[in-house]
């Protein structure tokens, strides 16, 4: 119990306060009121107005790719995703178990099924050596060129890994299994907004990737998501899709296929825009706090989760790694009774009703990690 007495100490300390810490909580310090009054004056509050088609240019640059499409939340995104990735009904998508619901969740929209697979202990993202293996016992490329389950006989069209909390996932030797197999590579970047794998940002690896700009996330816009490509086919597609598939024209409403209200409004989108511009000095802040966390917990004896090898992650949540189930546990209680919040990490989606008939790969490091991981308060700290 001293060392969970002196971790709540230490956090109070550096959030200077005694009162509740949040887990996450949003910073405005820029442009948002002025440019959400401009939006207001212009009356385009809906998803057409300045503000969303300038949120996708400086969503793109700053990721390094050349087309982004701005969605309702990164659901959304990642829904429309893996449509355009051609993700049909009975269709089955790699994934990982150790995830926010919403990606098993988008996958199932479709009527596809996941397939979960083992991720890295140090990245805790999908490894890829878990892939190939389980590929290599489990798959088969056909004369078609797709590659098909040899247990389910359903085609494998798409993976998605997820880098989590910020960390980047080992996305090169993913990238390269996908080619091998001609699976389409979806980077689940809903967490990584200004991380970086071996000095280029997350979500510029696959064909396409998914950001959020939830409440929680590093940066936000209330609700808001993003799908960024370099491929101009998806990328038009998409655009088309999340507009209700409306063809252009000035007064005419035709449509030529089953489209989807998710555009960004607007208001969300003024917002996005204000709060790009502090992007780089919130990451560094919070880079600050995850290294002031590095030093305190290597004093006092636990295991703080640092960005691995070749990679600059945003510290989206830091994460201790605890010894088991009951010491975590036990830090919960303790850390949440003294008002300071603390989670555990997700439970695993193959442990849910709706994906626990799932096909996975025994999930061994995912298994050690659920039991062990907790986030502690990540906040930007003015």
């Amino acid at each position: 119990m001293e060392q969970f007495q002196d971790t709540v100490n230490f956090i109070q300390d550096t959030f200077k306060t005694e009162a509740f810490i949040p887990l996450h909580a949003p910073h405005f310090g820029g442009n948002e009121k002025k440019y959400l009054n401009d939006c207001i004056d212009s009356t385009f509050v809906s998803s057409v107005g300045e503000y969303v088609n300038l949120f996708e240019e400086k969503i793109a640059a700053y990721t390094g790719t050349k087309y982004a499409i701005a969605c309702v939340n990164g659901t959304n995104a990642l829904h429309m995703a893996l449509l355009v990735a051609n993700v049909k009904p009975e269709d089955e998508v790699v994934t990982q178990a150790l995830t926010f619901i919403a990606t098993a969740n988008a996958i199932s929209y479709i009527g596809a099924a996941p397939v979960f697979v083992d991720v890295d202990k140090d990245t805790m993202g999908l490894s890829p050596d878990a892939l190939k293996n389980f590929l290599e016992q489990h798959a088969v490329k056909k004369p078609d060129g797709f590659t098909y389950n040899k247990t389910t006989g359903k085609k494998i069209t798409a993976c998605v890994p997820m880098h989590t909390f910020g960390f980047p996932a080992r996305i090169d030797e993913i990238v390269a299994i996908c080619k091998t197999w001609n699976i389409v590579l979806i980077e689940d970047a809903a967490e990584s907004l200004g991380s970086y794998f071996k000095g280029k940002h997350t979500g510029g690896f696959g064909d396409m990737a998914v950001f959020s700009f939830n409440g929680n996330k590093t940066i936000t816009c209330g609700g808001g998501g993003a799908l960024v490509t370099n491929d101009e086919a998806l990328a038009k597609q998409a655009k088309h899709l999340t507009t209700q598939a409306k063809e252009p024209h000035r007064w005419k409403f035709r449509h030529d296929a089953i489209g989807y209200n998710y555009r960004m409004p607007n208001v969300n989108a003024a917002i996005a825009c204000a709060q790009l511009e502090q992007l780089d000095a919130i990451v560094e802040n919070k880079r600050d706090l995850a290294e002031k966390y590095t030093a305190f917990f290597k004093e006092i004896g636990l295991d703080f989760a640092q960005e691995p090898k070749d990679t600059k992650a945003n510290y989206w949540l830091n994460a201790l790694v605890l010894k088991d189930e009951k010491t975590r546990d036990a830090f919960l209680n303790f850390t949440n009774d003294q008002g300071v919040m603390t989670r555990p990490i997700w439970d695993l989606m193959s442990t849910l009703p709706m994906f626990e008939s799932c096909q996975h790969d025994g999930l061994k490091n995912s298994k050690w990690l659920e039991k062990r991981v907790v986030n502690i308060p990540s906040s930007y700290r003015p």
